[in-house]
């Protein structure tokens, strides 16, 4: 299944993917977010969080783990969770996160291997931080975004229709074989 790759100069630019993103989410889906820290996963939810309506602010669930952000537009609800302080799947367990899967967007920061078993269909967000800064004075380092599709939810046409979305935002995006890893320049 191909997956999707595009880059953001700043923080507002990865807001504005998720933002874009969120047009497509339904109640149900599953977002996995993986990167190193400061690669922006917050940013993004804070994104995915405008772009569905939802009551914030949206802001990291560090230390309580799971936030619930009820759709201020009749939409579906925010599941925020981070898996960073979560020993093992016992601990996920107690969270019930199954419970508003079907109800919510539920998006996992540090959930990569720990969760995609919830839901028959999952989307892998990886955001990736430049290994060197290329400018010190200059905090708003670029991103790369790579969202990789897996289920029958994230079929040719969901990916496809994610893909125009973007592209329609005036996002420049590629699609990407991550089995291969290449990539093959979209717009």
């Amino acid at each position: 299944m191909s997956g999707i790759e595009l880059h953001t100069e700043d923080p507002q630019d990865t807001r504005r993917v998720a933002e874009v993103l969120a047009t497509v989410l339904r109640a149900g889906d599953l977002l996995v977010l993986d990167g190193p820290l400061g690669a922006g996963k917050t940013t993004f939810t804070q994104g995915l969080g405008e772009g569905l309506g939802v009551r914030g602010p949206v802001a990291s669930p560090t230390f309580v783990i799971a936030r619930v952000h009820p759709s201020l537009t009749g939409g579906a609800a925010l599941v925020h969770v981070d898996a960073y302080r979560l020993g093992g799947s016992a601990d996920l367990e107690d969270l019930d996160l199954e419970a508003d899967l079907d109800d919510a967007v539920t998006v996992v920061e540090w959930g990569r291997d720990r969760v995609e078993h919830m839901a028959d269909s999952h989307l892998l967000i990886e955001l990736v931080r430049p290994t060197q800064v290329a400018d010190p004075d200059r905090p708003e380092e670029p991103r790369t975004l790579r969202l990789l599709p897996s289920g029958p939810r994230w079929d040719r046409t969901a990916t496809a229709s994610l893909s125009r979305a973007l592209a329609d935002a005036g996002l420049r995006t590629a699609l990407i074989d991550p089995a291969t890893d290449t990539h093959e320049q979209e717009d």
